[in-house]
């Protein structure tokens, strides 16, 4: 069993944190001062074309796997970036997953070569207001008319859709009680954000200010046919395709996050001199900075088990969702231990730790609750009941 990265992972990890050199500390603080898209930060990751790490060549991608689409991510995440940064790329990596592996061939060749440039920037429209994790009870509809569906409904919390050219967007083609299973009669599609017929209103929120999530109010937008990815009907199985692989981005991400906070925090430990001595002398210092990296390398480790697994195609269901609850966990008890290290000055802007406590909320809520994960592992890996 070997745990080290390859040659060729290495470079990577050195070639992003080239890249995320020239967005330091002073760059993140003020976008989450000031909000707004990070244009630059995208543009030169597309410009070196790194957004299309994990699509295949023939479209102009890198046509890499999991293992090094995390890696990236993390890296962007641990530069201290954070999630301000990784979220900034997420949708790119493996957001269009569903057309690489189910879309047609002229699909592919029209919507994947603008995302790897830049020119188009993508979000996921899945999650409604009345529905949260329950998307088999979504109510955004698309009624088919001719070459055209003509799509309404709402959605929320959907990230960059203030920047967004295009939208990954799950609606129900078939009623609900038309259907024999409840996992049937929904589609994928994607398409043009249409601003004459989606309604998009920023939510204010606790952190990343740097990438915008919003409110959707859909409105009789047209669809084209030829935007639809797949069979009708067959959505819903088209994404849980991809749900494992971001589980493991999410993963990586958050254990990126830790180790920026933890580096702080060592540093600041280091130098602050308290009744004479360091404070990282002392052991109520030292011990929560030790057991963070402790259970952040342990995260780590079922995050690239899940990613190893996932690339020679066998089930990592269990692994993916408990990489992103014991890399969530940890990154938040990391992101604590700093601002607790830098005592007052944790809670200042200027030291950045409490910008990475604020991030550190999102792996915890996003894309799934920690206690649904509970609930799966109990339920498919234990054995036990299902509980909802």
């Amino acid at each position: 069993m070997d745990f080290a990265f390859s040659p060729d992972q290495l470079a990577i990890r050195a070639a992003i944190e080239k890249i995320c050199a020239r967005f330091g500390d002073d760059y993140w603080l003020a976008r989450d001062r000031a909000g707004g898209f990070p244009h630059d930060f995208h543009r030169a990751f597309a410009e070196q074309g790194w957004l299309g790490i994990a699509i295949p060549q023939a479209y102009g991608g890198s046509g890499l796997g999991i293992v090094e689409a995390a890696l990236m991510m993390q890296t962007i995440a641990n530069s201290g970036a954070g999630f301000s940064g990784a979220s900034a790329l997420h949708m790119n990596i493996f957001g269009l997953d569903p057309v690489v592996m189910f879309g047609s061939e002229e699909q592919k060749k029209r919507m994947l070569p603008p995302l790897i440039a830049g020119e188009d920037k993508a979000c996921f429209a899945v999650t409604e207001p009345d529905a949260g994790l329950d998307t088999l009870n979504l109510k955004t509809k698309a009624v088919r008319q001719g070459d055209t569906y003509v799509l309404s409904g709402q959605k929320i919390w959907i990230s960059t859709a203030q920047v967004a050219s295009k939208m990954l967007i799950l609606a129900r083609t078939t009623p609900l009680e038309q259907v024999k299973k409840r996992t049937e009669g929904l589609s994928l599609f994607y398409t043009a954000l249409d601003r004459a017929h989606v309604d998009v209103r920023e939510i204010p929120k606790m952190g990343r200010s740097a990438v915008d999530s919003n409110e959707l109010f859909i409105e009789a937008l047209p669809v084209p046919a030829a935007d639809r990815i797949g069979e009708e009907g067959r959505g819903f199985e088209y994404i849980l395709h991809g749900m494992n692989a971001e589980r493991i981005l999410i993963a990586a991400e958050a254990v990126g996050l830790g180790r920026a906070a933890l580096r702080k925090a060592v540093a600041y430990a280091g130098e602050r001199v308290v009744f004479g001595r360091a404070i990282g002398q002392n052991q109520a210092i030292q011990h929560p900075l030790a057991k963070s990296w402790m259970d952040m390398e342990a995260a780590n480790l079922m995050a690239f088990k899940a990613a190893t697994l996932y690339v020679r195609g066998e089930n990592c269901a269990a692994e993916a969702n408990a990489a992103k609850y014991l890399a969530a966990e940890a990154a938040f008890a990391a992101c604590e231990a700093a601002v607790m290290t830098h005592g007052g000055m944790g809670y200042a802007k200027e030291f950045h730790v409490e910008r990475y406590m604020r991030e550190a909320m999102i792996p915890r809520l996003a894309p799934v609750s920690p206690q649904l994960i509970l609930c799966f592992i109990a339920e498919k890996v234990l054995g036990l009941p299902k509980s909802y």
